[in-house]
């Protein structure tokens, strides 16, 4: 019997996944390049179910029908590109090879590119929810050849996680390596989320002196909120658990964060594409600042720093939670909608024609970002497609404004105390920026008119038109129109 799909990589995730399509009907051969690996994995986990082995990459791409589906869950670069160079002779027109790794979408898009020369259809799937997600419905977020799509969804929308409308959590992005880069969003959005999470977990622990079991019993209780996530739910159990001794594990956890780097990427890629990641950027940047431990360390002493617990007094603790609440949810709204910013951005800038709403209806269930409030965004981006902030829809709109001072004074009281709170601070800039007409960028054009001649727009004259000022009165008239300084 011919397989409907094939994998390579039989690591967790690679596991799962093909237990998963195994569970919904489909055969599927499983390849690693490590023989033994197969072995274990037809031994253990997929007994006497509808998964076959291969013992080489011409065994694997012979046990397919006709036309192949190769999906690869390998290491991404160099691993993905060394697997594309062998599997292409073995191929033929009309196969699909789809990587379900964290690739870069610019990778991707050159691969899309490459194997369409030969006539086979890449594809680059974003997937989320992990280890638990691959195996019982992840989130997918598939790109690439259009001609690949029909071959590709019936699987991906039968493994994938069902929304509480029963919806499948998948749905095609777009062209090139457009899976990839809302998957990559979506863990840039992960990273803001997470430090926005520990910020509040810090406030609660250091500003207010509260102990793990009644932080535990706040992210509970925050979790029946409009703050209901996965991660939020995930927080409550971490502080919950305890080490054999009673004491709280998450105490003993060394405090500093690891990444392997679609958060960054993320960064840099707002970076080109010219859009303000403020909050996702600074937690990335809060990650690499936890590295420098015995740093930290060091200068804590030497700047005589003692941050101390229960700054607020007890009978003042339960509206300082309501506000951290409050600060929380707004950040959060603002994690997201920088997100939805860059995807925006992107789908102009690639001509990807991204549907932002479709992309929030599939991270609703399975991935890691999913929260309550996606089926609002969802709304959001259906009522207004081209929305390019996500706190001008009028749901987010009154949110926001109604969190906004309790978000003042959590970020004043961190401040004043010295807590770090960069997340939480910098999503709150971003929004008093965002909302403030008259910015002073004014004074930054005229200073680099004044050293570089650069030019500037003026308020009295149409968008478009640049004026140059000698303003010392030697500099002359001619301007710069090539140096970016």
């Amino acid at each position: 019997m011919q397989a409907d799909i094939g994998l390579i990589g039989l690591a967790v995730m690679g596991q799962n996944l093909i237990l998963n399509m195994a569970d919904h009907g489909f055969t599927v051969v499983a390849y690693n390049r490590t023989q033994a690996r197969v072995g274990e994995f037809l031994a253990g986990p997929a007994k006497d179910i509808s998964i076959v082995g291969a013992n080489s990459l011409e065994d694997f791409v012979a046990q397919l029908s006709l036309p192949r589906k190769v999906m690869l869950m390998v290491r991404a670069g160099e691993p993905v590109d060394s697997l594309i160079a062998q599997l292409i002779p073995l191929l033929q027109p009309g196969d699909v090879v789809i990587d379900g790794g964290n690739s870069n979408f610019t990778d991707t898009n050159r691969r899309v590119a490459q194997l369409r020369e030969h006539g086979i259809h890449y594809i680059g799937a974003g997937i989320s929810g992990g280890e638990e997600g691959a195996r019982f419905g992840p989130s997918i977020m598939p790109g690439g050849a259009i001609e690949g799509r029909p071959l590709v969804l019936p699987i991906f929308e039968a493994i994938a996680a069902k929304a509480a409308d029963d919806e499948p959590c998948c749905a095609w992005i777009g062209p090139e390596g457009a899976g990839h880069f809302v998957k990559m969003v979506h863990n840039g959005i992960e990273y803001g989320d997470m430090q926005l999470i520990s910020e509040a977990y810090h406030f609660l622990h250091r500003a207010l002196g509260l102990d793990h079991s009644a932080m535990q019993a706040i992210f509970a209780q925050w979790n029946r909120t409009e703050l209901e996530s996965y991660l939020i739910e995930i927080t409550s159990e971490i502080l919950a658990y305890r080490q054999a001794d009673g004491s709280p594990l998450v105490e003993q956890i060394l405090d500093v964060a690891g990444q392997k780097g679609t958060g960054k990427w993320t960064g840099i890629n707002a970076l080109h594409l010219g859009v303000p990641l403020t909050l996702i950027t600074e937690a990335v940047f809060a990650r690499f600042l936890s590295s420098l431990k015995e740093e930290r360390v060091a200068a804590e002493q030497l700047f005589h720093k003692d941050i101390g617990r229960g700054l607020i007094r007890t009978g003042e603790i339960g509206p300082w939670v309501e506000e951290l609440r409050q600060a929380l949810l707004a950040a959060k709204i603002i994690s997201y909608a920088q997100g939805f910013m860059l995807i925006r951005q992107a789908s102009l800038d690639f001509n990807w024609q991204i549907k932002s709403g479709e992309v929030a209806k599939i991270w609703r269930a399975g991935c890691i970002i999913r929260s309550t409030f996606l089926d609002d965004i969802h709304a959001a981006f259906r009522d207004e497609p081209g929305l390019a902030f996500l706190g001008s829809a009028p749901y987010f709109t009154n949110l926001l404004q109604a969190c906004l001072p309790a978000w003042r004074r959590i970020c004043a009281q961190a401040i004043t105390t010295g807590l770090p709170m960069p997340a939480m601070t910098a999503a709150l800039s971003f929004l008093d920026g965002y909302t403030t007409a008259r910015l002073p960028a004014n004074m930054i054009q005229a200073q680099r008119d004044y050293f570089g001649a650069h030019t500037y727009e003026r308020v009295d004259s149409e968008r478009g038109r640049f004026f140059h000022t000698d303003w010392t009165g030697s500099g002359g008239a001619a301007a710069s129109s090539s140096y970016e300084g």
